[in-house]
């Protein structure tokens, strides 16, 4: 048995964990938050015979899918006076896709 954990940008999760379950695969999702952009992730755990590792991984590329988004960042920055300037800068940046961990379960019970 394998744990697939997955983690993806919210927006598409809703569709990921409706063809997951739609396919008979257990999920359990858990909210999380992005470090680089601080947006919603979610993380899913899937637990899966090792037999179905490779379907789940492509229910996921089939549904997770990289995208540019642009963003709006704001900086200070500090002139040669050292006064702050504020200073606002549009960055391009890779959303989407997932992010994912296949490990091995060694015991598995549900009570």
């Amino acid at each position: 048995m394998k744990l697939v954990i997955v983690i993806v940008q919210h927006k598409d999760s809703v569709e990921l964990i409706k063809v997951l379950t739609e396919g008979k695969f257990m999920v359990t999702k858990l909210a999380s938050t992005g470090g680089f952009l601080r947006a919603g992730n979610t993380t899913l755990f899937i637990g899966v015979e090792s037999e179905k590792v490779e379907e789940v991984i492509d229910i996921i590329k089939s549904k997770c899918k990289k995208r540019e988004k642009t963003i709006i960042s704001p900086y200070p920055v500090a002139d040669s006076t050292g006064i702050n300037i504020p200073y606002t800068y549009d960055i391009e940046v890779e959303v989407g896709g997932a992010t994912i961990f296949v490990v091995d379960v060694d015991k598995f019970m549900k009570i």
